[in-house]
């Protein structure tokens, strides 16, 4: 039983490096805290509107892209993986 609880413990360690394959940004959300630019500037700027945008979404490698993501206060940045899944938030 002990094995189980160890196995079950580890998969969400296994979901948080799921390769990105989409990131949507929730415009309604966004407050134009620019902390994802600050983060990963290579993928995320603000528009005229002062809200973020994805302009280069290979622009930093995954986990960069999940820190950004996380550093949202509203969380507005919507994270999917390859197959559609959303991994964050």
């Amino acid at each position: 039983m002990e094995e189980e609880k160890k196995e079950g413990m580890s998969a969400p360690a296994q979901k948080a490096p799921a390769k990105i394959g989409k990131i949507v940004i929730d415009r309604n959300l966004c407050i134009g805290a620019a902390s994802c630019v600050a983060i990963a500037p290579g993928v995320f700027e603000l528009d005229s509107e002062n809200k973020a945008v994805v302009y280069g979404d290979a622009g930093a490698d995954n986990d960069t892209i999940l820190l950004a993501a996380q550093s949202c206060p509203t969380r507005a940045i919507i994270l999917f993986d390859e197959e559609g899944n959303q991994i964050y938030p």
